[in-house]
Formats: structure tokens, C-alpha cells, sequence
């Protein structure tokens, strides 16, 4: 599944075979949550931009419309037309983020729905299930996410948990994958490294689950408030210990620089809601930095948001009309928003495997990770 190809000090260019083709890695995955990015961004829109990997949520198509229904479409490949890899998240972060009532036991959370209140348990089971019924080319293991801070204790007996969860995703996975009319037989199956900000706690979880021997290794629970420079000391201090022959995915991550950074501590995969949430806010990313298109040094200005951009908004537009759209309320402008910023994402990425393919990547690094997260203004 994944053939590491070659590394610069700590940094891995490799590619992961699926059943649903090739991905090249260090990668992005393109957020659709419900099944399609939000700024009105269908399947073939995602191919423009040059998305290698859609990620979805299982918490949120289980509620709406329901991964039955999903199922009986196709899965999310027939449901979505999107026929590249696509990876589920287990909905365990939805589960303690959105739930405003729930109950943790040993078999898992009973909670309610954030859309229409009904009560629902999930576990690794039944999250199983679902993205089983989703068909997925990836699947996360179900996990207990933990707010950050939280105590050392409860922390360590969260892990335990998880592991304990871990095991029981892999026994039900293989039992839904041999079924006869199961949507993807070939589903695989990531586990999540958790243990908030506690080193030891981080080392001793990756360490359990790296015997279990998993299609690929998460990294969970960070980028949830905590400052950088702790979530980048997490990273190092855990990835000695992920095993060198599967992929590592940092979860929910992040900023441009933070995807030159973790690539530079070790990490193959991201993904991150950052591109889509901030165009539709009029935040957009460039090679110069951070804009934010409402600003009115933008209202006459001819130019693209960025000069020499390949992505579908820059070749057709400039900045004083996508200003324009935004101040008149459209619609429009947070898709050309959104088309720029994931363009620029996975161009970043596609940047970043060349560096490495020619032995450059320290460079390049010094070249442009502090540019990435200034504020640039013209």
C-alpha cells in the first residue's frame, strides 16, 4: 500500500497504492465533509484544482442523508461521482466536539444528533459499519478525543480506551470486508495516535498501536488550541516511533506552513477545513503570504490574486471582481475563493514533492515557510 521512495533527513516522499488508484505523497486531502466542499465545489470541480483525495465525514452522513442511503447509491464514489481514493473520518472528533449531551462507556458514546436531537450510540462497531456502507477507500478507527488541556489521568486511561477501541475496529473491519456484498472489500483501516500534550503518554499510545500492524498511523488530537510550537514538539517526540513502512497522517492540519512543517518532521497526509473556511471568508492563500480580498487597495486592481497562479479563478478573474462579489454578497465569491485556496493547497503539495525528488526540500523550506504565513497586502 505505501512504497516509501526515498527521504531528505526527516522528510518522506513515498506514494500509497489503493484501490482506488495512486496517491503521491507528502498529500493534502480536499475536505467534503457531507460529500462536497463547501463553496459549492462538486466532483469535477475537485479534479480542476488537482485533488488527489476527498475526505469525508462519517458523524455527518450517517445523520444526513444516512450511510444506507448512501450505500444503496454506490457508496460515496457512485454518490459523489468522485472515483479517486477517499478517506472517512470516524466521526469520533464530531462525536465530542458537536454532542452537547453524551455518555462514554466502554461500548462506546451514546450522544444526540446536533441536526435533529434523536438519540444515537456510536462505537467502533457501528462507526465500522458505516463507513463500511460509505465504502471508503480509507477508514479511520473509531477513537475518544479528549479536550486539550485535560488531566494527565484521564488522558492515559483515554488511550487505553482508544487502543482498547483500536482492536475491536480491525476484528469488525475484517469480518465487513469478507462479507459478499460489502461495498469496498478492499476498505482499509487507519489507527489514531492520541494522548493531548503529554510526550510520554504520545510515545507509549504509538508504540501499542504500531504492534497491531494498521494500514496507516494518525496522529489525533492536535491543532485544537494548543501553540504550534507544542503541536511541532508532539510530532517529533512520536515520530521515531511510527513505523517507517506506513503512512503518517496529521489530522486537521493546517496552514501552509504548518504542511512545509510537518512534512519536515515526518508526515506523508493532511487534511484541513482552513483552505474552503477561509476563501468563504475572503482569505486567500498565495506564495507572498496571507490577503484578504474585502480590503479596498483590491477594488480596482486588474491583476489575479496571484500573478502566474495556474488555479480556475486566477485564469479568468481579477481581484477588484472577486472584491466586488464579496461586498455585494454573492455566492460566487466564496466558490472562486475556495477554487484558488484548494488549488494552492495541492499545488503547495505538488511543490513540495518535487523538492524532495531533487533533493531540495531544506531549501525550498528556508525559501518559503515563514513567506507562507505573513500577511501580505499587495
Amino acid at each position: 500500500m505505501f512504497e516509501l521512495i526515498k527521504t531528505e533527513q526527516t522528510a518522506r516522499r513515498g506514494v500509497f497504492h489503493t484501490v482506488h488508484g495512486d496517491f503521491q505523497t507528502p498529500a493534502f486531502m480536499n475536505v467534503a465533509t457531507a460529500g462536497a466542499i463547501k463553496g459549492a465545489l462538486s466532483a469535477r470541480d475537485l479534479e480542476q484544482v488537482n485533488c488527489q483525495v476527498m475526505l469525508c465525514n462519517t458523524y455527518h452522513l450517517h445523520v444526513r442523508p444516512g450511510d444506507h442511503i448512501v450505500r444503496k447509491m454506490g457508496g460515496l464514489h457512485g454518490f459523489t461521482g468522485w472515483k479517486k481514493p477517499i478517506l472517512t473520518d470516524s466521526g469520533g472528533f464530531q462525536v465530542f466536539s458537536l454532542a452537547k449531551l453524551r455518555k462514554i462507556k466502554e461500548e462506546g458514546v451514546t450522544f444526540r444528533s446536533h441536526v435533529d436531537g434523536r438519540q444515537i450510540f456510536m462505537g467502533p462497531e457501528e462507526s465500522m459499519r458505516i463507513q463500511s456502507n460509505l465504502g471508503s477507500t480509507i477508514a479511520m478507527a473509531f477513537d475518544e478525543c479528549v479536550e486539550n488541556p485535560a488531566p494527565y489521568r484521564y488522558a492515559e486511561q483515554s488511550c487505553f480506551r482508544t487502543t482498547r477501541w483500536l482492536m475491536r475496529c480491525q476484528t469488525e473491519m475484517k469480518r465487513l470486508n469478507a462479507l459478499p456484498d460489502t461495498v469496498n472489500p478492499h476498505q482499509l483501516l487507519f489507527g489514531i495516535n492520541q494522548g493531548c500534550t503529554f510526550a510520554d503518554l504520545r510515545i507509549q499510545h504509538m508504540k501499542q498501536i504500531a504492534e497491531l500492524d494498521l494500514d496507516g498511523y494518525a496522529i489525533g488530537g492536535l491543532a485544537v488550541g494548543e501553540p504550534t510550537d507544542v503541536m511541532y514538539d508532539i510530532i517529533e517526540q512520536v515520530e521515531p516511533h511510527m513505523p517507517v513502512g506506513k503512512i503518517r497522517y496529521l489530522m486537521g492540519v493546517g496552514t501552509p506552513q504548518n504542511l512545509v512543517e510537518g512534512v519536515a518532521r515526518g508526515i506523508d497526509l493532511f487534511d484541513c477545513v482552513m483552505p474552503s473556511r477561509n476563501a468563504r471568508h475572503a482569505t486567500v492563500f498565495t506564495w507572498e503570504g496571507i490577503m484578504h480580498m474585502t480590503n479596498k487597495e483590491f477594488e480596482t486592481d486588474p491583476r489575479p490574486i496571484e500573478e502566474g497562479c495556474g488555479c480556475p479563478t486566477c485564469r479568468n478573474f481579477s481581484r477588484a471582481y472577486i472584491r466586488h462579489l464579496f461586498k455585494a454578497g454573492e455566492q460566487l465569491a466564496g466558490r472562486l475563493a475556495v477554487q484558488h485556496n484548494l488549488w494552492f493547497y495541492n499545488n503547495l503539495m505538488t511543490e513540495i514533492r518535487n523538492a524532495l525528488d531533487e533533493n531540495r526540500f531544506a531549501a525550498f523550506r528556508a525559501a518559503h515557510s515563514e513567506n507562507l504565513g505573513r500577511l501580505r497586502r499587495s
